[in-house]
């Protein structure tokens, strides 16, 4: 009997064997966790070039607000500059042109409330965008520590995998010894 659950024995991991040598010949651990981290490489520079983009936009709609305000600010200072010249017009008696400047002055008041509305129609965008790049800088950070606890892992399974292929290699020499060692023999027979 325990002959015969040797052999079967035998056989099973035999069979276990052949199978688990398959699978390593058909998947390499460590290839497949290189690949998974280039992937996620791949990934974390697609996100950074978002975020520079994002940036970029946000810049730029950044840079047209301050051109509104400035120009709005500009405008005002028309507008009080025109209003000034007509009142020194209307003091001296010259109403016709005291009217002209303050035309200028109703021009220029208009073009500022324009510029200033334009600010402030661009200012909820604005606020959006800094959320947005925001968002994206802090999911990018998290993609870069995911990435370093990817390597980290794969660095660690790497090792396992190899000194568990190396515990294999220990045990089957120390097999094949045994298998030569007559003294392996004589103790089987005395287990009969």
């Amino acid at each position: 009997m325990a002959e015969k659950q040797s052999i079967l024995g035998r056989i099973a991991q035999l069979t276990r064997a052949n199978i688990n040598a398959l699978l390593d010949r058909a998947e390499d651990p460590e290839k497949m966790l290189d690949q998974l981290v280039r992937d996620y490489t791949s990934s974390i520079a697609e996100a950074r070039e978002a975020v520079a983009q994002t940036i970029g936009n946000l810049r730029l709609a950044e840079k047209d607000h301050d051109a509104d305000l400035a120009e709005a600010k500009d405008w005002g200072n028309k507008a009080l500059a025109a209003s000034t010249k007509a009142d020194q017009l209307r003091a001296g008696g010259d109403e016709a042109g005291a009217d002209k400047w303050d035309s200028l002055a109703k021009i220029a008041i208009t073009k500022q409330i324009a510029a200033e509305n334009e600010a402030k129609s661009a200012e909820p965008m604005i606020d959006s965008q800094r959320q947005v790049v925001e968002q994206l800088k802090t999911g990018l950070t998290q993609m870069e520590a995911r990435l370093g606890d990817l390597k980290s892992r794969r660095d660690a399974l790497v090792a396992r995998q190899k000194s568990a292929q190396a515990q294999v290699k220990v045990q089957g020499a120390i097999r094949s010894i045994n298998v030569m060692d007559p003294t392996s023999e004589l103790a089987r027979y005395e287990d009969q």
